[in-house]
């Protein structure tokens, strides 16, 4: 059975209670979580065959996790053990947009990977699609250059690979800049998803200063064109960029729409809007596993954009890091 394998650091969240009859009695709530770790439980929830790679540590914490993971369907197979600790965040406020967030990853177990500690011919020998994030070279040299080997081996065997270029300045701070790091991980790439803004910070791709100015979806739309052609330019191998673009307003108005550019032309959503939401994590890694579901099965490419971005905004409904929501329910929203 070929799958889709998904790379990245798997995540504990720990934020404040929201419903206050929990809270008296636990405060706290813990969630389960990681970008790639929240593509594969996607993934899986749509009956795609999914298998994910991180480091955990060898404990109960995380014999529990793997339980959770192979209750997802995913395959846990390819988990390594290694280090003392899993890496936690703290987010203070899940559905506030611009909610506060702490991060605790500094010597965890996937942090303190190294290149020639995973063998990927080994890893990648029932795969068919990687996909991975810029979160994880964000952390120090050594995970940046085992996402390089990972994405120099899945390439030799000629197999897609998709990177969400998701921008968490906080986390590098190990004396490099993400221009030095993500442009080499990038153009091994077939697939790439972020922003305007992630892409000028993560590749070096122009963007325009003062299009907020211009306040109009289609000018945000004719640059992300502009955007996904110069990321296409730059990085050959790249054929697919997806642009995504969320907007929330004084009176908490969420709007949110994006774009597909792939064989030479721009796909786009309809625009989705609403009164707030429940949780913003995992919003975008939901949008990454809608652009995989919808490239592996080989869908029009406006179905692809479409059904990516009816789950990326269904997720901002939900609570938690994962969805769960199923295709009929992401189907009916589109």
């Amino acid at each position: 059975m070929k799958k889709v394998l998904c790379f990245g650091e798997f995540l504990l969240r720990i934020s404040p209670a929201a419903d206050n009859n929990i809270a008296e009695k636990n405060p706290m709530q813990l969630y389960m979580g990681g970008a790639e770790a929240n593509v594969a439980t996607a993934l899986a929830g749509w009956n795609i065959p999914t298998k994910y790679c991180t480091v955990l540590p060898d404990n109960f914490m995380s014999s529990h996790i793997i339980d959770y993971l192979e209750y997802k369907g995913i395959y846990t197979s390819s988990i390594i053990y290694a280090g003392n600790r899993i890496g936690i965040y703290y987010l203070e406020k899940g559905a506030d947009l611009k909610g506060k967030m702490v991060y605790d990853r500094d010597h965890s177990s996937f942090s303190q990977v190294k290149p020639g500690m995973i063998d990927w011919d080994k890893v990648l020998r029932d795969v068919v699609w990687l996909n991975l994030s810029a979160i994880s070279p964000a952390l120090n040299q050594n995970v940046a250059d085992v996402c390089l080997e990972a994405v120099q081996a899945a390439s030799k065997l000629n197999i897609p690979i998709s990177l969400d270029l998701n921008h968490r300045a906080r986390l590098w701070k190990y004396g490099k800049d993400p221009l030095e790091i993500m442009p080499e991980i990038a153009q091994y790439c077939d697939v790439l998803m972020g922003n305007i803004w992630s892409a000028n910070s993560l590749l070096g791709i122009a963007v325009d200063e003062h299009i907020h100015a211009k306040k109009s979806r289609e000018a945000y739309l004719e640059h992300a064109k502009e955007t996904a052609l110069a990321i296409i330019s730059k990085f050959p191998k790249c054929q697919t960029v997806a642009n995504t673009f969320r907007f929330d307003s004084d009176k908490e108005n969420i709007t949110y729409y994006t774009s597909l550019f792939t064989a030479n032309e721009q796909f786009n959503s309809d625009v989705f809007t609403c009164k707030g939401v429940v949780d913003r994590s995992g919003s975008g890694d939901c949008y990454m596993a809608g652009l995989i579901y919808g490239l592996y099965s080989q869908l029009p490419p406006q179905e692809i954009v479409s059904y990516a971005t009816s789950a990326a905004f269904g997720k901002l409904q939900e609570m938690g890091d994962s969805t769960e929501q199923n295709v009929i329910r992401v189907k009916k929203m589109m």
